[in-house]
């Protein structure tokens, strides 16, 4: 028997298409990897999200990641089946290590979203005018002193 590890994959589906549409693909993939032999532990759906940069003139994508538990020698043919799927954009296969996997139980049990939710970050509190600072641009005054500031880097710091 083969050693058995856990792994990860990332695809992007085609966001143009229907939701039953989406749904089926993912359970399509989903049967393929029980079908070559994985034990799938976990499915998340991210939804429709908008590409860094156009895929096939493509903007938007439906994000699937699966985590599953597979022996090293079918993720070649997993992958290649996701290649031929022309309704999948982009996949990305990871082995995943024990320590990574240790550090979302950890983090999943003490409350915190795992790496992985891709939840909006938090919104910044605007700067209010109070807490802005202005740098002086030709002098500063230091200990009632004036430093001129060097206009190149062979011009010595004169001080008064």
């Amino acid at each position: 028997m083969s050693v058995r590890k856990i792994y990860e994959t990332t695809f992007i589906i085609n966001a143009a298409l229907e939701d039953f549409d989406v749904e089926s693909i993912i359970t399509k993939v989903t049967n393929y990897i029980e079908s070559l032999g994985a034990d799938i532990l976990q499915i998340n759906k991210w939804g429709r999200r908008r590409l860094a940069y156009p895929i096939n003139k493509k903007y938007n994508g439906y994000y699937v990641h699966i985590l599953y538990e597979a022996s090293p020698s079918i993720i070649p043919i997993f992958e290649r089946f996701l290649i031929l799927d022309d309704t999948i954009l982009r996949h990305l296969t990871l082995a995943l290590p024990k320590r990574l996997r240790n550090y979302r139980l950890r983090s999943l049990a003490e409350g915190k979203s795992p790496i992985f939710a891709m939840e909006e970050p938090p919104k910044a509190e605007p700067v209010t005018l109070k807490e802005t600072v202005e740098a002086p641009l030709e002098s500063e005054t230091v200990d009632n002193s004036t430093v001129e500031i060097a206009e190149s880097s062979n011009d010595k710091v004169e001080t008064e």
